[in-house]
């Protein structure tokens, strides 16, 4: 493994490069063919920001409780789609509040947010609409409503989960798969039994999505709901499925355009005050650690690559928070390698070659580093669990920031003082922060300084 580390290093490191060029490239594994993008948040780049208010019924009065669970479905919704990092707020004792950063495409937003979500499976009696043989003098067509609707079999509540899919018998048009709980389950495989050829309507808020016949009895409680969808339509329907219906219907009251909280003028600033900052970092680092600060800047350089290659791919919304986050763990990037420089030059004192002291460096700094990013993992851990969505996104970006500083701390770096420490030019005991008569005077006797430094 250590032989085909350098080249993991270098492979890792020019897919990271692609990523992060700015070219139009489909992100991997993207259903939706969503473009590999920097998205940034509402504060850095402005967005859509809607306004509804849940609608009482007369068995089911507005409460806190399904004002916080309407707000939940609604985050999840927004989140599944991509559109991250939204900040879904209640207001009042009837208002929903949805701020969505970096679209504009109302259109999107309204039919994502705004219906309930209300699945129903319903029969249809074959002596209006017929059979597959016998067709009737009712037909259930896509779009429209049933009327009157006939008695509902159960609903979407009965769904266990949902999935993208493809219907084979009408030319691979995209569909939506889905699994029915035990109860559900039982019922359809009942209904479907007793009344094959029969026409069968699923239901969303009241339109009909696609109206097949039962081909044979359905007991395995899995089925496909087919139509002509868009991918952005079986999507929206897929997540729709996944978080289940509002518990009540919701009217939109206002949908307005806004702007950047902070402006470009703030983004500019941030960027400038961290490449500042991180700059000082580096100058510290040559300064005080020498050839391995420099091996230390390198390796920071090509964190900072992979992490915004991760950001653009999963994709992470950046924040203010995030930004913040991310610069904090470049900070346990540079602390990482300051325990390990620190105990590398120990090692060098006590008369060590550069090949032993190195790899006692990395060796026994290594609980210390593995403690240190164990608890704020755990930390950020609780905070995306619990936090809210612009928490969530310092945390997660937090997460992916202590993770590849690990990697680049403790493999990057081994790996490149390694090669240093063969060079000959590499030799020379002030380059790793050892005066020379220091080192003279630990290295062990009958041999010389040259030998005490040579790898």
């Amino acid at each position: 493994m250590r032989r085909f580390l350098p080249f993991i290093i270098i492979a890792v490191g020019l897919a990271a490069f692609a990523v992060d060029l700015p070219l139009r490239i489909a992100r991997p594994f993207a259903s939706d063919g969503a473009l590999l993008e920097t998205k940034l948040g509402l504060d850095l780049q402005g967005g859509l920001r809607g306004e509804y208010q849940a609608i009482p019924q007369v068995d089911r009065p507005v409460t806190p409780d399904i004002l916080a669970t309407i707000r939940t479905i609604i985050e999840n919704r927004v989140n599944a789609t991509g559109l991250a990092e939204p900040i879904v707020q209640t207001q009042g004792a009837d208002r929903i509040n949805v701020e969505i950063p970096g679209t504009s495409d109302r259109d999107q937003v309204r039919a994502l947010v705004g219906n309930t979500g209300k699945l129903e499976f319903i029969p249809l009696p074959p002596e209006e609409y017929g059979t597959q043989r016998n067709p009737g003098s009712k037909t259930a067509v896509q779009g429209l409503p049933l009327d009157p609707k006939p008695e509902v079999l159960f609903t979407g509540e009965e769904i266990a989960a949902a999935r993208p899919a493809f219907d084979t018998t009408q030319g691979n048009r995209l569909a939506v798969g889905f699994d029915l709980k035990p109860e559900g389950s039982r019922k359809f495989a009942q209904y479907t039994s007793q009344h094959i050829d029969e026409f069968f309507a699923i239901v969303l808020d009241d339109l009909v999505v696609s109206a097949p016949f039962i081909q044979g009895a359905i007991t395995t409680g899995t089925g496909q709901i087919s139509g002509d969808f868009t991918v952005e339509e079986q999507n929206r329907l897929v997540t729709t499925l996944r978080f289940g219906a509002l518990p009540l219907q919701l009217r939109e009251v206002s949908f307005t355009e806004i702007s950047a909280t902070l402006g470009q003028d703030f983004l500019r600033q941030s960027i400038l005050a961290g490449i500042i900052g991180i700059g000082l970092v580096f100058l510290f680092m040559l300064i005080h650690y020498r050839l391995p600060g420099a091996v230390a800047c390198v390796a920071l350089l090509y964190y900072a690559l992979v992490v915004y290659a991760i950001f653009r791919l999963v994709p992470v919304t950046l924040t203010l928070a995030g930004v913040a986050g991310f610069v904090l763990s470049v900070g346990m990037a540079v602390d990482a390698n300051i325990l390990i420089f620190e105990r590398t030059k120990e090692e060098l004192r006590a008369g060590k070659t550069i090949n032993a002291a190195i790899e006692a460096g990395f060796n026994r700094a290594w609980n210390s580093i593995l403690d240190s990013n164990v608890s704020s993992l755990i930390t950020a851990s609780i905070l995306v669990y619990f936090g809210s969505a612009t928490i969530k996104g310092f945390a997660l970006v937090l997460i992916i920031g202590v993770l590849v500083s690990m990697f680049t701390a403790i493999t990057l770096s081994r790996v490149m003082l390694r090669w240093v420490v063969r060079q000959p030019w590499a030799r020379k005991a002030g380059y790793y922060g050892v005066e020379e008569a220091e080192f003279t005077l630990v290295a062990p006797r009958g041999r010389s300084r040259e030998a005490g430094v040579r790898a």
